[in-house]
């Protein structure tokens, strides 16, 4: 069994005029970010490894979540190919994994994960939202070999305030 968590980094500021991964998160997604890592301890599996994309939005995400499970923050695997917005470069990633985790949680960027998610899952979603979170299962113990899975959880910050 593989289980794959896609969280997508909060909300993130276009008011400076600064490189697309250099953008920082707005009060409003730190405050996202803490409220839904704040839910998830009953969703994570008991091992995993986090996979954050080097874009400073998806950085500052990942590092809001992992201290809130207790994640080691030297532990973090910033990966530069994960900041892409294309869900069959996601996917690529994502079957390149060792199959020694069985459990992977990845901060990433839309329209990938919305895309992966669709594909891959068995509910549609709309659009996953910045800091939501999407634990999907798949019956396989190949990364390789990920098909369709089950949608364990989902959890959007809208669903919380």
């Amino acid at each position: 069994m593989k289980n794959l968590i896609l969280i997508r980094h909060a909300k993130s500021s276009w008011e400076s005029p600064l490189h697309d991964k250099d953008r920082a998160l707005t009060t409003q997604g730190i405050q996202d970010a803490h409220i839904v890592s704040s839910h998830i301890s009953d969703y994570i599996p008991k091992t995993y490894i986090i996979w954050t994309s080097g874009a400073r939005r998806a950085t500052d995400t990942a590092l809001i979540f992992a201290q809130n499970i207790s994640y080691p923050l030297e532990c973090i695997v910033y990966k530069d190919d994960l900041y892409t917005f294309e869900e069959k470069k996601l996917e690529k990633i994502i079957k390149s994994c060792s199959n020694i985790f069985e459990s992977v949680i990845l901060f990433g960027h839309n329209e990938a994960i919305t895309d992966f998610v669709n594909k891959f899952g068995d509910i549609f979603i709309k659009n996953v939202p910045t800091a939501g979170f999407v634990s999907l299962e798949f019956d396989t113990d190949d990364w390789k070999k990920i098909k369709k899975g089950k949608i364990k959880k989902i959890i959007f910050p809208k669903d919380l305030k």
